[in-house]
């Protein structure tokens, strides 16, 4: 995820000020991500839990991250639609965004569950939720992706 979000960042930035925004909280996130999930090259100490501090810090960037996706670069889709050809129009409306959704969806549940935890909360999911949160992000980058790319493509960046 890492990887894709640099080569994001190499091929649109400077494209758009909310898309440089919006990849750099997605690279916010990510090393956010990864530190939760004790992945290279942020690797647990141990094998207990991120601290609580930390884990509701994470979800506040998650939530900053859905949202600049729907309000910031997926509005730019909506205000420029008049503009794209009706197939890149039925295909993001049919295809990517209710994908995209389902995404959100599994961020919500986790910012829901995780949003307001305290040192004392017992989190017997965490890893499995955060596994599962991981997939969604992941798939959802790739939308979000094929989106710009079809921005990209139709000069409506």
């Amino acid at each position: 995820m890492l990887t894709r979000n640099e080569l994001a960042k190499q091929r649109w930035g400077g494209a758009h000020a909310a898309i440089d925004a919006w990849l750099q909280e997605r690279q916010n996130l990510l090393v956010e991500y990864f530190m939760l999930a004790g992945l290279a090259p942020y690797g647990r100490e141990t094998q207990a839990l991120p601290a609580a501090t930390d884990i509701t810090h994470f979800t506040g960037l998650l939530m900053d991250y859905v949202s600049a996706g729907h309000f910031d670069i997926y509005e730019k889709i909506v205000r420029n639609s008049h503009e794209a050809p009706d197939e890149l129009l039925q295909h993001a409306k049919e295809e990517l965004l209710p994908r995209i959704g389902e995404t959100t969806n599994v961020a919500l549940d986790f910012h829901d569950r995780y949003a307001h935890i305290t040192p004392d909360t017992e989190l017997p999911t965490f890893d499995d939720d955060l596994s599962v949160l991981g997939v969604a992000l992941s798939l959802r980058m790739e939308l979000e992706d094929q989106l710009v790319t079809m921005l990209e493509q139709h000069q409506l960046l």
